[in-house]
């Protein structure tokens, strides 16, 4: 019998989202392969499985990766879950999806809860075109780059941030995207679920003054469609602002650049021109 991966998405809080599909997808599982066994042993009761629980985390998927292929050819079939959500999002998966295909196994997909869907959908800012960004990097320098390669994209952008890193990313987004229409959505599905619909800065000062607990998923606007035309002085005022900042000069320009939306080297010359 043809073995296959299924992969299962997961409530991401309420368990009361596992579909009926889910259900019969652990339940039938040989081996349910999963973040953490703890976590998942909940759901496993829930669906009556008799598989295997095997863990498969960020840790040990390159070593797990090739074993599990091997019982997919042999024909098991193998339920992929992370903690919550989908796996592959943000969580581990693509590996084991990629070496699945190449090896020309059956994969299936499961669909259900999603995070960062839900929080698009509830931030009421645009949906029809969006990207979905993950996690920032941890380190300032490296944020603030990733960031201004996405000053001029006009779609929303969804990011997944850390209770204790989300004021530093929010103070990062205001300076580099600037003070968009966001949303600061957690603990979905949960009890205690928020949505704060605002402006990256109103968000910036309510955890400042709160703090944030919980699973923080966080909507941002999109560059404006149509972006005004500035003139040299005000690019050149950007410029000296940043750099007054502690901003390296080249990085200041291109972040104005990108949020102006106008060529680097028109803010160049700006800041050349005023003698910065």
């Amino acid at each position: 019998m043809a073995g296959s991966l299924r992969i299962v998405a997961t409530p991401i809080g309420n368990l009361d989202d596992l579909s009926p599909r889910a259900l019969r997808a652990l339940a039938d599982a040989d081996v349910i392969a999963c973040e953490d066994t703890r976590v998942t042993r909940k759901l496993a009761v829930m669906a009556g499985a008799r598989g295997t629980l095997l863990s498969y985390n960020a840790a040990n998927e390159r070593v797990r990766t090739p074993e599990l292929v091997r019982r997919i050819a042999a024909g098991a079939s193998i339920a992929l879950v992370t903690d919550a959500g989908t796996p592959a999002i943000s969580d581990p998966g693509q590996r084991l999806v990629a070496a699945c295909r190449q090896a020309g196994v059956r994969v299936e997909v499961v669909p259900g809860p999603s995070a960062a869907l839900a929080a698009l959908v509830a931030s009421g800012l645009p949906a029809a075109r969006f990207v979905f960004e993950g996690f920032l990097p941890r380190t300032g320098g490296a944020r603030r780059k990733r960031l201004t390669a996405l000053a001029s994209d006009p779609r929303t952008t969804v990011f997944f941030e850390a209770p204790h890193r989300i004021e530093e990313s929010l103070e990062d987004i205001l300076v580099v995207l600037g003070d968009r229409p966001a949303a600061l959505a957690r603990e979905l599905t949960k009890v205690h679920e928020e949505v704060v619909t605002s402006t990256v800065g109103s968000l910036l000062d309510a955890v400042r003054e709160n703090g944030a607990r919980g699973e923080i998923t966080l909507v941002v606007a999109g560059a404006p469609d149509v972006a005004e035309e500035a003139e040299p002085a005000e690019l050149a005022d950007r410029v000296r602002l940043l750099i007054g900042e502690g901003v390296p000069k080249k990085e200041a320009v291109a972040r104005v650049a990108a949020e102006g939306r106008v060529a680097k080297r028109i803010v160049y010359q700006a800041s050349v021109d005023a003698g910065l």
